[in-house]
């Protein structure tokens, strides 16, 4: 049996925001925000038996969150260089894995391009930087294998 760690304690009435969906029905289902602002159909993909069937799923969903809050860390990593990062875009992939025990895990690719960052070596540092600040890589930091390029460059 899998020795569980000890989480560092969080006060989660310092919480800046907390988002609150309800799924039903799990990858054949529907997925909602408590706002209403998003309503989504999840389905399975073809190559996980799925029909077709107009939709998204959850690997999508992380896939588009990772990166939307990615791209939010870097443009705090690029202010506190006086640097310019408003015009970055973020390639994400999130790959499913079987464990060979009947369990299951994902990976991640985040491409970041930055157009307005000339060196390579700026686009660099820049992304290890926003690594350390975005939630979702503190969140998956030693649980999801993470693989980043910046301008083309691994990270």
């Amino acid at each position: 049996m899998e020795a569980r760690r000890e989480l560092p304690a969080i006060d989660l009435d310092r919480a800046l925001y907390t988002a609150e969906a309800t799924v039903r029905g799990g990858r054949s289902g529907q997925g909602r925000t408590s706002d209403g602002a998003l309503t989504v159909e999840l389905r399975p993909p073809r190559e996980m038996g799925g029909d077709g069937e107009p939709g998204t799923n959850p690997e999508q969903l992380f896939a588009i969150g990772y990166a939307a809050c990615f791209e939010g860390a870097l443009g705090v990593a690029a202010r506190r260089r006086a640097l310019d990062a408003d015009d970055a875009s973020i390639d994400a992939r999130v790959h499913l894995l079987p464990t060979g025990d009947g369990r299951f895990t994902i990976a991640v690719d985040l491409d970041v391009t930055l157009p307005s960052v000339g060196s390579v070596t700026t686009a660099v540092e820049l992304t290890a930087a926003a690594r350390e600040i975005c939630p979702y890589s503190n969140a998956t930091r030693g649980n999801v294998r993470l693989r980043l390029t910046a301008n083309g460059a691994a990270v």
